[in-house]
C-alpha cells in the first residue's frame, strides 16, 4: 500500500500591471474598498515609524486574494506594540502585514464575507511566504 502525499496547490502572487490597478480594489471588495485601502495604509504608518507614504505594488494571489506593498527595495522595521513583536521585513513582507492588519480592522467595522475570506486566504498565503514566522509573528 502506498501513501499518496496530501498536498494543497502552491499560491501564486502576480503583480498587478498598472494599467490593470484602477479596478483592482474594487473588483476584490466592493464596495469596501475605500476602507480597505485608507486601513492599510493607517497600518503601515502606525507599525512602521520609517513610512512616510509612496507607490505601493498590488498583488493579486492565485487563491482570490489580494495584497499590497511598498514599492521600495530593502527592509522596514515593524513594531506591534500590542503583541511586543519587533522585526525587520522586506517590504512585500510588511504589505502583508499591514494587509492582514488593515483587513482585520476593516472585518471589525464591516463583518462582511468579502473581506473576511480574503483576509483568510492572504493569510493562508502567508503561511508558506519565505518570511512567514516573522510575518505571523507580527500579526499574532
Amino acid at each position: 500500500m502506498s501513501l499518496q502525499e496530501n498536498t494543497l496547490p502552491v499560491i501564486t502572487a502576480t503583480v498587478v500591471a498598472e494599467d490593470c490597478r484602477m479596478g483592482t480594489l474594487p473588483r476584490f471588495f466592493g464596495r469596501y474598498f475605500g476602507a480597505v485601502e485608507n486601513s492599510i495604509f493607517d497600518a503601515m504608518g502606525s507599525l512602521c515609524e520609517a513610512y512616510s507614504g509612496g507607490f505601493w505594488n498590488f498583488y493579486e494571489l492565485s487563491n482570490d486574494a489580494f495584497f499590497m506593498a511598498p514599492a521600495i527595495d530593502g527592509k522596514l522595521v515593524l513594531e506591534c506594540p500590542g503583541n511586543y513583536f519587533k522585526g525587520e521585513l522586506s517590504a512585500e513582507a510588511a504589505g502583508i502585514v499591514a494587509t492582514l492588519f488593515g483587513l482585520c480592522r476593516v472585518a471589525e467595522r464591516y463583518p462582511v464575507d468579502q473581506v473576511i475570506d480574503r483576509y483568510h486566504a492572504l493569510r493562508d498565503f502567508a503561511l508558506d511566504h519565505p518570511e512567514a514566522g516573522l510575518i505571523m509573528a507580527a500579526i499574532d
